[in-house]
């Protein structure tokens, strides 16, 4: 199974918002203080990160880590 128990969702996420900003996985990885491979491990899915390192991630991206890592049908459902 893997780590962020979305089916690599929270991966994808990542990966069009990088791109969409044009940030490079090792320029994401030298902003955020990690390897790049640990930047792929998590486009991937294959890693979940601690919240800080999450925090990191999400505001370097310019985005929050609802929109990277939350669960869009329940987010939709909460909010109804």
């Amino acid at each position: 199974m893997r780590a962020d128990q979305s089916d690599g969702r929270a991966g994808v996420r990542i990966r069009e918002r990088r791109k969409a900003l044009a940030v490079t996985q090792q320029e994401l990885a030298r902003r955020v203080g990690v390897s790049r491979q640990t930047i792929i491990t998590m486009e991937n899915g294959d890693y979940a990160p601690s919240v800080y390192l999450a925090l990191r991630v999400a505001e370097t991206l310019r985005t929050t880590v609802e929109n990277l890592w939350g669960d869009p049908v329940r987010t939709t459902e909460e909010s109804s």
